[in-house]
């Protein structure tokens, strides 16, 4: 496995935009994402949380389609 590193600024948004070209393409890459332990008073599980509620990668489960379950499916999650 190769490790290319570099540095990338989050937007206004807190989105990552990278713009770093590789060599290959239509690969699966692993991304790997080192925060600053400075940045301790941001509480990181609100911030991923706030991060995949926005992400447009999970718009697909708005679809009918994807709403296959039910309470009655599962045990009630009190973390």
């Amino acid at each position: 496995m190769k490790a290319i590193e570099f540095t990338s600024k989050t937007d206004e948004e807190g989105r990552l935009r990278i713009d770093h070209k590789l060599e290959k393409k239509n690969e699966i890459v692993r991304v790997l994402i080192l925060i600053d332990e400075t940045n301790d008073h941001l509480d990181l599980e609100d911030v991923w949380l706030e991060n995949v509620v926005k992400s447009p990668s999970h718009e697909f489960l708005k679809n009918p389609e994807e709403d296959i379950y039910t309470l009655e499916d599962g045990e009630p999650f009190h973390g």
